[in-house]
């Protein structure tokens, strides 16, 4: 799959940063055939990368790797620490009648649907994800929203299950749009836009971006 080749979008001695198109794995699954991802073709340029945090399949952009254990470790303490800033692009059904808004809903796995997730006020754990609208376009069946997603936490398919239990999907997600459209879009139109950190050796400011695809 040479198409699905990551951009290195930036790299020196603590961490690489890398563009992730859509349809290729973070990280190795199960399965002989799902080997092939994001970590190792990393790791084919730079042997000591880690993975610091993953991106769906089905998403696309900015992901960070971490140059060995040392610099994995401090940047694994800031994400739990929340001092991480990750902004994503999508686009949903429907018109969001709210500009801006926080959608607070405890989430967890869906046991009878895996791998979906599912909005859980029993055994949920807390997420947390901001939103603001950035367009609208369409009529009816067709209407859109494009908006500008914070995630404040990190929970497994948080932003698509977030969008989906407030009646607003991401157009062409495979696990939580509407199951005709599969087959009509070509790809999730959910990309990961922005990530901001401190620099876990020089402790200055780091801040970067990817054009949204779609």
């Amino acid at each position: 799959m040479p198409h699905l080749n990551p951009t290195i979008v930036h790299v020196d001695d603590a961490v690489i940063v890398a563009d992730k198109p859509a349809g290729l794995l973070s990280m190795p699954a199960r399965g002989e055939a799902r080997q092939d991802c994001l970590v190792s073709r990393v790791q084919q340029l730079y042997p000591d990368a880690l993975l610091v945090h993953r991106l769906d399949m089905a998403t696309s952009g900015l992901i960070m790797l971490a140059r060995g254990h040392e610099m994995l470790r401090r940047m694994n303490l800031a994400f739990e620490q929340r001092i991480v800033g990750k902004k994503y692009c999508a686009v949903v059904h429907g018109h969001m009648a709210d500009e801006r808004g926080e959608i607070t809903l405890p989430l967890g796995c869906d046991p009878d649907n895996p791998p979906r997730q599912k909005v859980d006020p029993v055994h949920g754990r807390a997420a947390k994800t901001r939103y603001r609208v950035l367009a609208r376009s369409g009529e009816g069946g067709d209407a859109r929203t494009r908006v500008e997603l914070t995630l404040l936490t990190g929970r497994t398919h948080q932003l698509r299950v977030h969008l989906m239990s407030i009646g607003h999907p991401i157009i062409g997600d495979p696990l939580y749009a509407p199951p005709d459209e599969a087959e009509r879009e070509p790809r999730m139109c959910l990309h990961s836009t922005s990530l901001a950190f401190i620099h876990p050796r020089t402790r200055v400011p780091a801040c970067f971006d990817s054009a949204v695809p779609f």
